[in-house]
């Protein structure tokens, strides 16, 4: 299977660019907190892919001492394990700083992926509007890629948007519109609430709403894919699961929650 021509293109793909990429109390999990969101917390996936696991993604949130508005910082650290591992090495490391809503500020993504190692940054200037991307090969030293767009006042990326849905109360059926860029382009995303879904994990079982986010398919991202994510149907709005789903030669990649930490 990991030799297979499907496991090479999902590699080529990029893991982070794929799995990165806000209702009453109805129902409470099994490590119940009365904790809501926003709030300081670490949060811990194991990710599959094809039924085998494919590796391990830790998402972190935590306030920052400011004066002024709320500010706040995230990252995101995924690494590949077993078979995956062993045939095509990824670690990858991202983070993220926002203000006020979740305005994304800046963001800095480390990913060694094979024998790639790329280093992409992106400044978002809420002054003029502007994102400033920058993306360097460490290896070789060289750009790769410099580019400035236009951007909303206030935008996302991929993590703070995921935070912004986390804060919205959408009933099943409705959906809403999300500014997200990853500093090479911005677009007004859908996202819809879709439908209840009980699902069980290694910590328990989560009461949760289903969300679809619309980001490939030429949206955000041109290659074609579909992206769920299941929140906790309580305060906390916890992402219990992320799934991409791509065509069949490649398959769907699977993160659920095994580990949670609040401050």
């Amino acid at each position: 299977m990991h030799g297979s021509p499907a496991f090479r293109r999902l590699c080529r793909l990029g893991f982070l660019s794929l799995i990165l990429p806000s209702l009453l109390l109805e129902g409470q999990a099994a490590t119940a907190s009365t904790d809501t969101f926003p709030s300081s917390e670490k949060l811990q996936y194991a990710i599959e892919w094809r039924l085998v696991e494919a590796g391990r993604a830790t998402i972190t949130l935590d306030p920052v001492l400011s004066s002024t508005d709320p500010q706040w910082h995230s990252t995101v650290e995924l690494a590949s394990a077993g078979l995956v591992s062993k045939l095509f090495k990824v670690h990858d490391k991202y983070s993220a700083s926002y203000e006020d809503h979740f305005c994304a500020t800046s963001s800095l993504l480390d990913a060694i992926e094979g024998h790639r190692h790329r280093e992409t940054q992106v400044t978002f200037d809420r002054t003029t509007n502007k994102a400033v991307y920058l993306e360097r090969d460490l290896i070789k030293n060289t750009v790769v890629k410099r580019d400035q767009i236009d951007v909303p006042p206030c935008v996302n990326d991929v993590i703070s948007a995921l935070y912004r849905l986390r804060m919205m109360h959408l009933d099943v059926g409705q959906s809403t519109q999300l500014p997200v860029s990853d500093g090479k382009k911005s677009v007004s995303a859908r996202v819809e609430a879709q439908e209840r879904e009980e699902i069980k994990t290694k910590i328990g079982t989560y009461k949760t709403v289903r969300y679809e986010a619309f980001l490939f398919d030429g949206v955000l991202y041109k290659r074609r894919a579909r992206l769920f994510v299941w929140l906790s149907d309580d305060p906390r709005r916890l992402p219990v699961q992320i799934r991409v789903r791509m065509q069949f030669t490649i398959g769907t990649i699977t993160l659920q929650l095994d580990k949670e930490e609040h401050s």
